[in-house]
Protein backbone atom coordinates (compact mmCIF):
# COMPACT_ATOMS: atom_id res chain seq x y z
CA UNK A 1 0.00 0.00 0.00
CA UNK A 2 1.36 3.53 -1.18
CA UNK A 3 2.28 5.72 1.92
CA UNK A 4 -0.27 8.41 0.95
CA UNK A 5 -3.19 5.91 0.70
CA UNK A 6 -1.90 4.25 4.57
CA UNK A 7 -2.26 8.05 5.14
CA UNK A 8 -5.50 8.41 4.28
CA UNK A 9 -6.85 5.24 6.81
CA UNK A 10 -4.74 6.61 9.84
CA UNK A 11 -6.84 9.91 9.07
CA UNK A 12 -9.82 7.82 9.26
CA UNK A 13 -11.48 9.08 5.94
CA UNK A 14 -10.87 5.15 4.59
CA UNK A 15 -11.47 2.16 6.54
CA UNK A 16 -9.26 -0.85 6.75
CA UNK A 17 -12.63 -3.31 6.73
CA UNK A 18 -13.14 -1.41 3.46
CA UNK A 19 -16.09 1.07 4.36
CA UNK A 20 -15.78 5.18 3.51
CA UNK A 21 -14.02 6.30 6.93
CA UNK A 22 -15.62 8.27 9.44
CA UNK A 23 -13.77 11.38 8.11
CA UNK A 24 -14.19 10.68 4.56
CA UNK A 25 -15.29 13.49 2.33
CA UNK A 26 -15.54 14.60 -1.45
CA UNK A 27 -15.81 17.83 -2.81
CA UNK A 28 -18.71 18.29 -5.69
CA UNK A 29 -19.77 21.32 -7.93
CA UNK A 30 -22.89 22.91 -9.92
CA UNK A 31 -22.19 23.52 -13.62
CA UNK A 32 -24.75 25.71 -15.60
CA UNK A 33 -23.32 25.69 -19.06
CA UNK A 34 -24.96 27.27 -22.39
CA UNK A 35 -23.55 26.19 -25.63
CA UNK A 36 -23.40 27.62 -28.85
CA UNK A 37 -23.57 25.92 -32.03
CA UNK A 38 -24.11 26.34 -35.58
CA UNK A 39 -22.70 23.59 -37.73
CA UNK A 40 -21.09 23.58 -40.26
CA UNK A 41 -19.06 25.93 -38.76
CA UNK A 42 -16.50 24.26 -36.11
CA UNK A 43 -16.26 27.23 -33.65
CA UNK A 44 -18.27 26.39 -30.08
CA UNK A 45 -19.07 28.97 -28.11
CA UNK A 46 -19.56 28.29 -24.29
CA UNK A 47 -20.41 29.74 -21.10
CA UNK A 48 -20.42 28.19 -17.68
CA UNK A 49 -21.34 29.16 -14.12
CA UNK A 50 -19.76 26.84 -11.59
CA UNK A 51 -20.36 26.59 -7.86
CA UNK A 52 -17.57 24.68 -5.93
CA UNK A 53 -18.44 23.52 -2.69
CA UNK A 54 -15.09 22.74 -0.25
CA UNK A 55 -16.25 19.42 2.02
CA UNK A 56 -12.63 18.71 2.98
CA UNK A 57 -11.67 19.62 6.26
CA UNK A 58 -8.52 21.77 4.37
CA UNK A 59 -8.33 25.64 3.84
CA UNK A 60 -8.12 26.29 -0.14
CA UNK A 61 -4.97 28.79 -1.56
CA UNK A 62 -5.78 27.83 -5.05
CA UNK A 63 -8.08 25.67 -7.23
CA UNK A 64 -7.04 23.16 -10.39
CA UNK A 65 -8.34 23.18 -13.18
CA UNK A 66 -8.56 20.63 -16.53
CA UNK A 67 -9.02 21.57 -19.87
CA UNK A 68 -9.27 18.39 -21.90
CA UNK A 69 -9.41 19.60 -25.18
CA UNK A 70 -5.56 21.76 -25.37
CA UNK A 71 -4.51 18.47 -26.12
CA UNK A 72 -5.08 19.28 -29.67
CA UNK A 73 -2.79 21.90 -29.28
CA UNK A 74 0.87 22.35 -30.70
CA UNK A 75 3.21 21.39 -27.75
CA UNK A 76 0.52 18.97 -25.69
CA UNK A 77 1.98 16.11 -24.09
CA UNK A 78 0.49 13.07 -26.19
CA UNK A 79 1.56 9.62 -26.07
CA UNK A 80 0.95 8.94 -29.63
CA UNK A 81 1.40 10.67 -32.98
CA UNK A 82 -1.48 12.69 -34.70
CA UNK A 83 -2.26 14.05 -37.85
CA UNK A 84 -3.34 17.40 -38.73
CA UNK A 85 -6.82 17.39 -38.49
CA UNK A 86 -6.52 16.47 -34.71
CA UNK A 87 -4.58 19.81 -34.18
CA UNK A 88 -6.53 22.65 -33.08
CA UNK A 89 -5.71 25.94 -31.07
CA UNK A 90 -7.53 23.93 -28.21
CA UNK A 91 -10.02 25.64 -26.11
CA UNK A 92 -9.44 29.74 -25.52
CA UNK A 93 -10.92 31.03 -22.00
CA UNK A 94 -12.26 34.52 -23.20
CA UNK A 95 -13.50 35.41 -19.19
CA UNK A 96 -12.58 34.22 -16.22
CA UNK A 97 -14.28 35.45 -12.81
CA UNK A 98 -14.07 34.71 -8.91
CA UNK A 99 -17.30 35.56 -7.15
CA UNK A 100 -18.15 37.97 -9.83
CA UNK A 101 -15.19 39.61 -9.98
CA UNK A 102 -13.24 39.12 -13.35
CA UNK A 103 -9.38 38.00 -12.87
CA UNK A 104 -6.89 37.09 -15.71
CA UNK A 105 -6.17 33.94 -17.03
CA UNK A 106 -2.33 32.75 -18.15
CA UNK A 107 -3.10 30.66 -21.61
CA UNK A 108 -1.16 27.42 -21.94
CA UNK A 109 -0.71 24.75 -23.66
CA UNK A 110 -1.39 22.10 -20.60
CA UNK A 111 -4.46 19.92 -20.02
CA UNK A 112 -4.49 20.81 -16.36
CA UNK A 113 -4.10 24.56 -15.23
CA UNK A 114 -4.03 25.83 -11.69
CA UNK A 115 -4.98 29.14 -10.64
CA UNK A 116 -4.30 31.14 -7.45
CA UNK A 117 -7.59 32.35 -5.51
CA UNK A 118 -7.90 35.95 -4.48
CA UNK A 119 -9.96 35.11 -1.30
CA UNK A 120 -8.71 31.54 0.41
CA UNK A 121 -11.64 28.87 0.35
CA UNK A 122 -12.68 27.78 4.19
CA UNK A 123 -13.70 24.10 4.89
CA UNK A 124 -17.21 23.54 4.30
CA UNK A 125 -17.61 26.70 1.95
CA UNK A 126 -18.16 27.60 -1.51
CA UNK A 127 -16.81 29.46 -4.43
CA UNK A 128 -18.79 30.98 -7.28
CA UNK A 129 -16.78 31.13 -11.01
CA UNK A 130 -17.55 31.71 -14.33
CA UNK A 131 -15.77 31.02 -17.93
CA UNK A 132 -16.53 32.23 -21.01
CA UNK A 133 -14.86 30.30 -23.51
CA UNK A 134 -14.55 28.68 -27.21
CA UNK A 135 -12.72 26.22 -29.33
CA UNK A 136 -12.37 24.29 -32.32
CA UNK A 137 -14.00 21.10 -32.70
CA UNK A 138 -11.25 19.00 -34.54
CA UNK A 139 -11.40 17.65 -37.98
CA UNK A 140 -10.43 14.14 -37.28
CA UNK A 141 -12.95 12.79 -34.45
CA UNK A 142 -11.45 10.57 -32.09
CA UNK A 143 -13.33 10.31 -28.40
CA UNK A 144 -14.89 13.76 -29.37
CA UNK A 145 -14.82 15.87 -32.73
CA UNK A 146 -16.61 16.50 -36.26
CA UNK A 147 -18.35 13.17 -37.23
CA UNK A 148 -19.37 14.92 -40.95
CA UNK A 149 -20.17 18.09 -41.95
CA UNK A 150 -22.87 18.94 -39.71
CA UNK A 151 -23.03 16.27 -37.07
CA UNK A 152 -20.55 16.99 -33.44
CA UNK A 153 -19.60 14.96 -30.78
CA UNK A 154 -18.54 17.25 -28.00
CA UNK A 155 -17.13 15.53 -24.88
CA UNK A 156 -14.70 17.08 -22.37
CA UNK A 157 -15.70 20.33 -23.91
CA UNK A 158 -16.06 22.72 -21.12
CA UNK A 159 -13.35 23.67 -18.19
CA UNK A 160 -13.76 22.09 -15.35
CA UNK A 161 -12.27 22.08 -11.77
CA UNK A 162 -9.70 18.92 -11.31
CA UNK A 163 -10.56 16.51 -8.53
CA UNK A 164 -9.14 16.51 -5.17
CA UNK A 165 -9.11 13.58 -3.09
CA UNK A 166 -7.84 12.69 0.42
CA UNK A 167 -5.33 10.95 -0.65
CA UNK A 168 -3.49 12.33 -3.88
CA UNK A 169 -4.83 15.79 -3.66
CA UNK A 170 -5.16 17.54 -6.09
CA UNK A 171 -5.01 15.63 -9.67
CA UNK A 172 -2.50 17.13 -11.61
CA UNK A 173 -2.65 14.15 -13.54
CA UNK A 174 -2.08 15.35 -18.13
CA UNK A 175 -4.58 14.16 -20.67
CA UNK A 176 -3.03 12.56 -23.21
CA UNK A 177 -5.25 10.18 -24.56
CA UNK A 178 -4.35 7.04 -23.35
CA UNK A 179 -5.66 6.97 -20.09
CA UNK A 180 -9.11 8.18 -18.96
CA UNK A 181 -10.89 10.23 -16.55
CA UNK A 182 -11.10 10.71 -12.84
CA UNK A 183 -14.34 13.16 -12.25
CA UNK A 184 -16.08 14.06 -9.19
CA UNK A 185 -19.80 13.73 -9.18
CA UNK A 186 -21.77 17.09 -9.61
CA UNK A 187 -25.01 18.41 -11.00
CA UNK A 188 -25.26 19.94 -14.21
CA UNK A 189 -28.02 22.43 -16.20
CA UNK A 190 -26.77 22.31 -19.95
CA UNK A 191 -27.95 25.09 -22.40
CA UNK A 192 -27.66 23.91 -26.20
CA UNK A 193 -28.21 26.24 -29.03
CA UNK A 194 -28.53 25.31 -32.40
CA UNK A 195 -30.13 26.44 -35.80
CA UNK A 196 -33.38 24.95 -36.48
CA UNK A 197 -33.44 21.11 -37.83
CA UNK A 198 -30.35 20.68 -35.77
CA UNK A 199 -31.38 17.45 -32.79
CA UNK A 200 -29.70 17.46 -29.94
CA UNK A 201 -28.91 14.08 -28.19
CA UNK A 202 -27.18 14.68 -25.07
CA UNK A 203 -26.53 13.31 -21.03
CA UNK A 204 -29.55 13.87 -18.65
CA UNK A 205 -32.65 14.53 -19.41
CA UNK A 206 -34.07 17.17 -21.59
CA UNK A 207 -36.43 19.44 -19.99
CA UNK A 208 -38.03 21.38 -22.88
CA UNK A 209 -38.99 18.90 -25.35
CA UNK A 210 -42.54 20.39 -26.44
CA UNK A 211 -40.46 23.70 -27.01
CA UNK A 212 -37.73 22.06 -29.39
CA UNK A 213 -39.72 19.81 -31.26
CA UNK A 214 -42.93 19.37 -33.51
CA UNK A 215 -45.55 17.94 -31.77
CA UNK A 216 -45.71 14.88 -33.27
CA UNK A 217 -42.01 14.27 -32.30
CA UNK A 218 -42.41 15.40 -28.94
CA UNK A 219 -45.27 12.86 -28.77
CA UNK A 220 -43.32 10.21 -30.50
CA UNK A 221 -39.94 10.75 -27.12
CA UNK A 222 -42.71 10.44 -24.63
CA UNK A 223 -44.30 7.08 -26.30
CA UNK A 224 -40.80 5.80 -26.20
CA UNK A 225 -40.35 6.30 -22.53
CA UNK A 226 -42.94 3.71 -21.44
CA UNK A 227 -43.26 0.82 -24.29
CA UNK A 228 -40.99 -1.92 -24.99
CA UNK A 229 -41.29 -1.50 -28.54
CA UNK A 230 -38.78 0.86 -30.70
CA UNK A 231 -39.95 4.03 -31.57
CA UNK A 232 -38.82 5.84 -34.67
CA UNK A 233 -38.69 9.06 -33.43
CA UNK A 234 -37.63 10.81 -36.54
CA UNK A 235 -37.11 8.84 -39.48
CA UNK A 236 -34.77 9.69 -42.50
CA UNK A 237 -37.89 10.52 -44.60
CA UNK A 238 -38.85 13.41 -41.17
CA UNK A 239 -34.77 14.41 -41.07
CA UNK A 240 -35.16 15.00 -44.68
CA UNK A 241 -38.24 17.09 -44.50
CA UNK A 242 -36.46 19.34 -42.52
CA UNK A 243 -39.60 19.78 -40.05
CA UNK A 244 -38.62 17.51 -36.80
CA UNK A 245 -37.72 20.44 -34.25
CA UNK A 246 -39.33 24.03 -34.25
CA UNK A 247 -38.97 26.18 -37.14
CA UNK A 248 -37.37 29.09 -36.05
CA UNK A 249 -34.16 30.72 -36.37
CA UNK A 250 -32.54 28.97 -33.00
CA UNK A 251 -33.96 26.71 -30.53
CA UNK A 252 -31.94 26.13 -27.34
CA UNK A 253 -32.33 22.50 -25.86
CA UNK A 254 -32.10 22.34 -22.14
CA UNK A 255 -31.23 18.99 -19.80
CA UNK A 256 -30.57 18.59 -16.47
CA UNK A 257 -28.52 15.81 -14.84
CA UNK A 258 -27.66 15.41 -11.12
CA UNK A 259 -25.07 13.52 -9.00
CA UNK A 260 -23.00 12.47 -12.25
CA UNK A 261 -19.66 12.78 -13.24
CA UNK A 262 -19.55 13.90 -16.69
CA UNK A 263 -21.66 14.89 -19.52
CA UNK A 264 -20.96 14.56 -23.36
CA UNK A 265 -23.78 15.31 -26.50
CA UNK A 266 -24.19 15.08 -30.23
CA UNK A 267 -25.81 17.34 -32.38
CA UNK A 268 -26.79 16.73 -36.10
CA UNK A 269 -29.04 17.48 -39.02
CA UNK A 270 -28.42 14.30 -40.68
CA UNK A 271 -29.06 11.56 -38.00
CA UNK A 272 -32.39 9.99 -37.85
CA UNK A 273 -33.68 8.89 -34.05
CA UNK A 274 -34.70 5.88 -32.34
CA UNK A 275 -35.99 5.10 -29.05
CA UNK A 276 -37.42 2.72 -26.42
CA UNK A 277 -37.15 1.86 -22.74
CA UNK A 278 -36.92 -1.29 -20.29
CA UNK A 279 -37.63 -1.83 -16.88
CA UNK A 280 -34.40 -1.79 -15.23
CA UNK A 281 -35.40 -2.31 -11.77
CA UNK A 282 -38.39 -4.95 -11.26
CA UNK A 283 -38.86 -3.98 -7.85
CA UNK A 284 -40.24 -0.32 -8.46
CA UNK A 285 -40.98 -0.71 -11.67
CA UNK A 286 -38.97 1.82 -12.86
CA UNK A 287 -38.25 2.29 -16.85
CA UNK A 288 -35.03 3.72 -18.18
CA UNK A 289 -34.66 5.20 -22.26
CA UNK A 290 -32.71 3.62 -24.61
CA UNK A 291 -32.15 5.82 -27.89
CA UNK A 292 -29.94 5.77 -30.60
CA UNK A 293 -28.81 8.36 -33.40
CA UNK A 294 -27.41 7.52 -36.26
CA UNK A 295 -27.19 7.57 -40.32
CA UNK A 296 -29.96 5.64 -41.86
CA UNK A 297 -27.57 3.75 -43.78
CA UNK A 298 -25.41 2.58 -40.87
CA UNK A 299 -27.50 -0.76 -40.62
CA UNK A 300 -26.41 -2.09 -37.84
CA UNK A 301 -27.80 0.85 -35.76
CA UNK A 302 -31.16 0.36 -36.71
CA UNK A 303 -30.30 -2.54 -33.91
CA UNK A 304 -29.05 -0.77 -31.71
CA UNK A 305 -31.62 0.62 -29.24
CA UNK A 306 -32.77 -3.31 -29.02
CA UNK A 307 -28.85 -4.40 -27.81
CA UNK A 308 -29.02 -1.49 -25.64
CA UNK A 309 -32.63 -2.70 -24.04
CA UNK A 310 -31.22 -6.40 -23.94
CA UNK A 311 -27.75 -4.66 -22.35
CA UNK A 312 -29.62 -2.26 -19.21
CA UNK A 313 -31.56 -5.81 -18.69
CA UNK A 314 -29.15 -8.41 -18.61
CA UNK A 315 -26.59 -6.06 -16.55
CA UNK A 316 -29.33 -5.09 -14.12
CA UNK A 317 -31.01 -8.44 -13.32
CA UNK A 318 -27.83 -10.62 -13.48
CA UNK A 319 -24.11 -9.11 -13.38
CA UNK A 320 -23.04 -7.06 -11.87
CA UNK A 321 -27.21 -7.01 -10.55
CA UNK A 322 -27.29 -3.45 -9.51
CA UNK A 323 -30.75 -1.76 -11.31
CA UNK A 324 -29.13 0.61 -14.33
CA UNK A 325 -28.75 4.15 -12.34
CA UNK A 326 -29.46 6.23 -14.70
CA UNK A 327 -32.81 7.81 -16.84
CA UNK A 328 -31.50 7.28 -19.88
CA UNK A 329 -29.10 5.97 -22.26
CA UNK A 330 -28.15 7.07 -26.27
CA UNK A 331 -25.87 5.33 -28.49
CA UNK A 332 -24.71 7.45 -31.29
CA UNK A 333 -22.66 6.62 -34.21
CA UNK A 334 -18.99 8.10 -33.85
CA UNK A 335 -15.75 6.37 -33.93
CA UNK A 336 -14.54 6.38 -30.67
CA UNK A 337 -15.88 3.04 -29.41
CA UNK A 338 -16.35 5.37 -25.98
CA UNK A 339 -18.19 5.27 -23.34
CA UNK A 340 -19.63 8.68 -21.26
CA UNK A 341 -22.41 8.98 -18.62
CA UNK A 342 -25.52 7.98 -20.58
CA UNK A 343 -23.84 7.95 -23.81
CA UNK A 344 -21.98 6.06 -25.85
CA UNK A 345 -19.84 6.77 -28.84
CA UNK A 346 -19.64 3.87 -31.12
CA UNK A 347 -18.52 3.04 -34.85
CA UNK A 348 -20.72 1.38 -37.56
CA UNK A 349 -19.69 -2.33 -38.24
CA UNK A 350 -21.35 -4.81 -40.77
CA UNK A 351 -20.95 -7.71 -37.99
CA UNK A 352 -23.84 -7.23 -35.53
CA UNK A 353 -22.48 -9.53 -32.99
CA UNK A 354 -19.46 -7.80 -32.69
CA UNK A 355 -21.47 -4.12 -33.04
CA UNK A 356 -23.71 -5.54 -29.72
CA UNK A 357 -20.21 -6.76 -27.99
CA UNK A 358 -18.65 -3.21 -28.15
CA UNK A 359 -22.11 -1.39 -26.85
CA UNK A 360 -22.29 -4.02 -24.23
CA UNK A 361 -19.15 -2.83 -23.02
CA UNK A 362 -19.38 0.66 -23.36
CA UNK A 363 -23.04 0.32 -21.46
CA UNK A 364 -20.90 -1.64 -18.80
CA UNK A 365 -19.20 1.25 -18.05
CA UNK A 366 -22.24 2.71 -16.41
CA UNK A 367 -21.80 0.66 -13.01
CA UNK A 368 -17.33 1.27 -13.31
CA UNK A 369 -16.32 3.52 -13.16
CA UNK A 370 -20.08 6.46 -13.55
CA UNK A 371 -21.59 4.68 -11.16
CA UNK A 372 -18.61 3.86 -8.61
CA UNK A 373 -16.52 6.95 -9.39
CA UNK A 374 -13.11 5.49 -9.89
CA UNK A 375 -9.88 7.05 -10.53
CA UNK A 376 -9.36 5.61 -14.65
CA UNK A 377 -6.54 8.11 -14.86
CA UNK A 378 -4.47 5.80 -11.97
CA UNK A 379 -6.31 2.91 -11.75
CA UNK A 380 -8.12 2.10 -14.87
CA UNK A 381 -8.60 -1.60 -14.49
CA UNK A 382 -11.09 -0.87 -11.86
CA UNK A 383 -13.32 0.07 -14.69
CA UNK A 384 -11.84 -1.51 -17.67
CA UNK A 385 -11.38 -4.47 -16.06
CA UNK A 386 -14.57 -4.78 -14.41
CA UNK A 387 -16.35 -3.97 -17.95
CA UNK A 388 -14.16 -6.70 -19.83
CA UNK A 389 -15.31 -9.11 -16.88
CA UNK A 390 -19.12 -8.00 -17.42
CA UNK A 391 -18.90 -8.26 -21.19
CA UNK A 392 -17.60 -11.90 -21.64
CA UNK A 393 -20.72 -13.13 -19.13
CA UNK A 394 -23.39 -11.34 -21.11
CA UNK A 395 -21.32 -12.42 -24.32
CA UNK A 396 -22.18 -16.26 -22.48
CA UNK A 397 -25.82 -15.28 -22.51
CA UNK A 398 -26.00 -13.80 -26.21
CA UNK A 399 -23.62 -16.39 -28.01
CA UNK A 400 -23.37 -19.63 -25.76
CA UNK A 401 -20.21 -20.51 -23.42
CA UNK A 402 -18.05 -21.51 -26.21
CA UNK A 403 -18.19 -18.72 -28.46
CA UNK A 404 -17.89 -16.45 -25.20
CA UNK A 405 -14.54 -18.23 -24.30
CA UNK A 406 -13.23 -17.86 -27.74
CA UNK A 407 -13.77 -14.29 -28.25
CA UNK A 408 -12.90 -13.45 -24.62
CA UNK A 409 -8.97 -15.10 -25.74
CA UNK A 410 -8.91 -13.56 -29.29
CA UNK A 411 -9.51 -10.26 -27.91
CA UNK A 412 -8.33 -10.25 -24.88
CA UNK A 413 -5.76 -13.19 -23.93
CA UNK A 414 -4.44 -13.69 -26.66
CA UNK A 415 -1.45 -11.09 -27.27
CA UNK A 416 -0.65 -11.08 -23.62
CA UNK A 417 -0.02 -15.14 -22.83
CA UNK A 418 2.11 -15.83 -25.91
CA UNK A 419 4.42 -12.37 -26.09
CA UNK A 420 6.82 -13.03 -22.58
CA UNK A 421 8.44 -9.32 -22.78
CA UNK A 422 8.81 -7.59 -19.57
CA UNK A 423 6.33 -4.92 -20.27
CA UNK A 424 3.39 -7.93 -20.46
CA UNK A 425 3.98 -8.72 -16.93
CA UNK A 426 4.08 -5.97 -14.93
CA UNK A 427 1.90 -6.02 -11.36
CA UNK A 428 -1.64 -5.21 -12.54
CA UNK A 429 -1.49 -2.27 -9.23
CA UNK A 430 0.88 -0.54 -11.21
CA UNK A 431 -0.35 2.92 -11.68
CA UNK A 432 -1.76 3.31 -15.20
CA UNK A 433 -0.56 6.79 -15.73
CA UNK A 434 2.99 5.69 -15.77
CA UNK A 435 2.02 3.02 -18.87
CA UNK A 436 1.62 2.84 -22.01
CA UNK A 437 1.10 0.42 -24.77
CA UNK A 438 0.88 -3.49 -24.05
CA UNK A 439 1.77 -3.02 -19.89
CA UNK A 440 -1.48 -0.33 -19.89
CA UNK A 441 -3.68 -2.57 -22.50
CA UNK A 442 -3.39 -6.15 -20.89
CA UNK A 443 -3.07 -4.48 -16.78
CA UNK A 444 -6.45 -2.64 -17.45
CA UNK A 445 -8.08 -4.83 -19.69
CA UNK A 446 -7.62 -8.38 -19.87
CA UNK A 447 -5.65 -9.75 -16.87
CA UNK A 448 -7.29 -7.51 -14.39
CA UNK A 449 -10.74 -9.31 -15.98
CA UNK A 450 -9.35 -12.49 -15.76
CA UNK A 451 -8.65 -11.82 -11.83
CA UNK A 452 -12.07 -10.71 -11.39
CA UNK A 453 -13.47 -14.05 -12.81
CA UNK A 454 -10.84 -16.16 -10.88
CA UNK A 455 -12.10 -14.66 -7.51
CA UNK A 456 -16.07 -15.27 -9.02
CA UNK A 457 -14.81 -18.94 -9.75
CA UNK A 458 -13.05 -19.35 -5.97
CA UNK A 459 -15.94 -17.75 -4.04
CA UNK A 460 -18.97 -19.37 -6.15
CA UNK A 461 -21.85 -17.08 -7.77
CA UNK A 462 -23.64 -15.87 -4.28
CA UNK A 463 -20.08 -15.15 -2.31
CA UNK A 464 -19.05 -13.67 -5.37
CA UNK A 465 -21.98 -11.35 -6.04
CA UNK A 466 -21.84 -10.18 -1.92
CA UNK A 467 -18.56 -8.80 -2.82
CA UNK A 468 -19.43 -7.11 -5.58
CA UNK A 469 -22.58 -5.41 -4.06
CA UNK A 470 -20.83 -4.86 -0.55
CA UNK A 471 -18.25 -2.80 -2.49
CA UNK A 472 -20.55 -0.97 -5.13
CA UNK A 473 -23.42 -0.59 -2.69
CA UNK A 474 -20.72 1.86 -0.03
CA UNK A 475 -18.90 3.42 -2.84
CA UNK A 476 -21.07 4.23 -5.45
CA UNK A 477 -21.09 7.85 -5.79
CA UNK A 478 -17.37 8.02 -4.00
CA UNK A 479 -14.21 7.30 -4.99
CA UNK A 480 -13.10 3.88 -3.95
CA UNK A 481 -9.25 2.83 -4.20
CA UNK A 482 -8.09 -0.87 -5.05
CA UNK A 483 -7.77 -1.28 -1.33
CA UNK A 484 -11.40 0.25 -0.60
CA UNK A 485 -12.80 -2.58 -3.15
CA UNK A 486 -10.14 -5.51 -1.75
CA UNK A 487 -11.36 -5.01 1.73
CA UNK A 488 -14.81 -4.40 0.81
CA UNK A 489 -15.03 -7.81 -1.13
CA UNK A 490 -13.69 -9.53 1.69
CA UNK A 491 -16.30 -8.24 3.99
CA UNK A 492 -18.58 -9.29 1.84
CA UNK A 493 -17.77 -12.25 0.99
CA UNK A 494 -17.00 -12.91 4.68
CA UNK A 495 -13.36 -14.63 3.41
CA UNK A 496 -10.25 -13.10 3.71
CA UNK A 497 -8.83 -13.26 0.33
CA UNK A 498 -5.59 -10.88 0.82
CA UNK A 499 -3.51 -14.13 -0.52
CA UNK A 500 -5.71 -14.09 -3.30
CA UNK A 501 -5.63 -10.33 -4.09
CA UNK A 502 -1.67 -10.31 -3.56
CA UNK A 503 -1.21 -12.99 -5.80
CA UNK A 504 -2.76 -11.59 -9.01
CA UNK A 505 -2.51 -7.77 -8.43
CA UNK A 506 0.90 -7.09 -6.86
CA UNK A 507 2.74 -9.54 -8.51
CA UNK A 508 4.06 -9.95 -11.75
CA UNK A 509 2.87 -13.46 -12.43
CA UNK A 510 1.58 -14.86 -15.34
CA UNK A 511 -0.54 -18.06 -16.25
CA UNK A 512 1.53 -21.54 -16.77
CA UNK A 513 0.72 -24.73 -14.90
CA UNK A 514 2.23 -28.37 -15.44
CA UNK A 515 1.55 -31.96 -14.59
CA UNK A 516 4.49 -33.10 -12.73
CA UNK A 517 3.06 -36.32 -11.56
CA UNK A 518 -0.26 -38.68 -12.05
CA UNK A 519 0.09 -41.77 -9.36
CA UNK A 520 -3.77 -44.19 -9.63
CA UNK A 521 -4.55 -46.71 -7.94
CA UNK A 522 -8.28 -48.35 -8.30
CA UNK A 523 -10.25 -45.73 -7.01
CA UNK A 524 -8.23 -42.22 -7.39
CA UNK A 525 -5.95 -40.40 -9.33
CA UNK A 526 -3.15 -38.70 -7.35
CA UNK A 527 -2.43 -35.44 -9.71
CA UNK A 528 0.49 -33.26 -8.80
CA UNK A 529 0.51 -29.64 -10.71
CA UNK A 530 3.48 -27.37 -10.09
CA UNK A 531 2.27 -23.26 -11.05
CA UNK A 532 5.34 -22.02 -12.95
CA UNK A 533 4.23 -18.91 -13.89
CA UNK A 534 2.51 -18.22 -10.46
CA UNK A 535 -1.37 -16.60 -11.35
CA UNK A 536 -3.84 -18.76 -8.70
CA UNK A 537 -6.14 -19.39 -11.57
CA UNK A 538 -9.07 -22.16 -12.09
CA UNK A 539 -8.31 -24.97 -14.04
CA UNK A 540 -9.85 -27.99 -15.52
CA UNK A 541 -8.42 -31.53 -14.91
CA UNK A 542 -9.94 -33.80 -18.09
CA UNK A 543 -9.58 -37.31 -17.35
CA UNK A 544 -9.69 -40.17 -20.18
CA UNK A 545 -10.55 -43.62 -19.43
CA UNK A 546 -9.28 -46.76 -21.07
CA UNK A 547 -12.22 -47.25 -22.54
CA UNK A 548 -12.45 -43.78 -24.32
CA UNK A 549 -14.99 -42.07 -21.64
CA UNK A 550 -14.07 -38.51 -20.32
CA UNK A 551 -14.77 -37.04 -16.97
CA UNK A 552 -13.78 -33.13 -16.47
CA UNK A 553 -12.84 -31.95 -13.04
CA UNK A 554 -12.94 -28.27 -12.19
CA UNK A 555 -10.73 -26.70 -9.97
CA UNK A 556 -11.00 -23.63 -8.36
CA UNK A 557 -8.19 -21.20 -7.64
CA UNK A 558 -8.63 -22.52 -3.98
CA UNK A 559 -6.36 -25.52 -4.77
CA UNK A 560 -3.22 -22.88 -4.14
CA UNK A 561 -4.27 -21.49 -1.26
CA UNK A 562 -1.83 -23.58 0.76
CA UNK A 563 1.28 -23.31 -1.59
CA UNK A 564 1.00 -21.08 -4.34
CA UNK A 565 3.65 -23.21 -6.27
CA UNK A 566 2.18 -26.85 -6.13
CA UNK A 567 -0.96 -28.24 -5.63
CA UNK A 568 -1.66 -32.50 -5.02
CA UNK A 569 -4.97 -33.30 -6.08
CA UNK A 570 -6.97 -36.62 -4.96
CA UNK A 571 -9.63 -37.42 -7.88
CA UNK A 572 -12.14 -40.02 -7.36
CA UNK A 573 -12.21 -42.81 -10.10
CA UNK A 574 -13.90 -46.13 -11.13
CA UNK A 575 -11.43 -46.95 -14.18
CA UNK A 576 -8.26 -47.27 -15.31
CA UNK A 577 -7.09 -43.57 -16.41
CA UNK A 578 -5.55 -43.46 -19.95
CA UNK A 579 -3.99 -39.59 -19.82
CA UNK A 580 -4.74 -36.21 -18.01
CA UNK A 581 -5.06 -33.10 -19.42
CA UNK A 582 -5.56 -29.20 -18.35
CA UNK A 583 -7.73 -27.01 -20.22
CA UNK A 584 -7.98 -23.25 -18.82
CA UNK A 585 -10.52 -21.85 -21.22
CA UNK A 586 -10.29 -17.85 -21.06
CA UNK A 587 -7.44 -18.95 -18.38
CA UNK A 588 -4.66 -19.12 -21.44
CA UNK A 589 -1.41 -21.24 -20.55
CA UNK A 590 1.65 -19.83 -21.53
CA UNK A 591 3.09 -23.27 -21.76
CA UNK A 592 0.97 -25.84 -22.70
CA UNK A 593 3.50 -28.41 -23.94
CA UNK A 594 3.60 -30.01 -20.15
CA UNK A 595 -0.22 -29.57 -19.80
CA UNK A 596 -0.65 -33.40 -20.24
CA UNK A 597 0.38 -36.82 -19.12
CA UNK A 598 -0.33 -40.28 -20.71
CA UNK A 599 -0.01 -44.05 -19.20
CA UNK A 600 2.69 -46.12 -20.00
Amino acid sequence: MPRNVKQAYQKGTRSMDGKPGKNYWQNSARYTITLTCTPPNRTIQGSEEITYINNSPDTLSFLTFKLFLNSHRQGAIRQQPVSSDYMTSGIKIDRYAENNVNRMWRDANTTVQRMPLTKPLMPHDSVKLSFDWHYDISVESNREGKLDSTTFYLAYFYPRIAVRDDYYGWDTMPFTEAQEFYSDFNDYVMNVKVPANFIVWSTGNLQNASEVLQPTFAKRLTESMQTDSVIHVATAKDVAARNVTAQQASNVWRWTATNIPDIALCISDQYVWDASSIVVDKKTGRRSSVQAAFKDNANDFHHMVDFGRHSLDWFSNNWPGIPYPYPKTTIVQGFADMEYPMMVNDSPTPDLNFSRFVAEHEIAHTWFPFYMGTNETRYGFMDEGWATALEHLIMQADLGKEKAIANFKLFRVDNWIKDPSAEQDLPIITPSNILSGAALGNNEYGKAALGYLAVKDLLGDELFKKGLHEFMNRWNGKHPTPWDMFFSFNSGSGKDLNWFWNNWYFSNNYIDFAIQNVTNSPTQSVITLQNIGGYVAPVDVVVTFADGTKETFHQTPGIWQANQKQATLKLPIKKKVQSVALEGGIFMDADETNNSWKAK
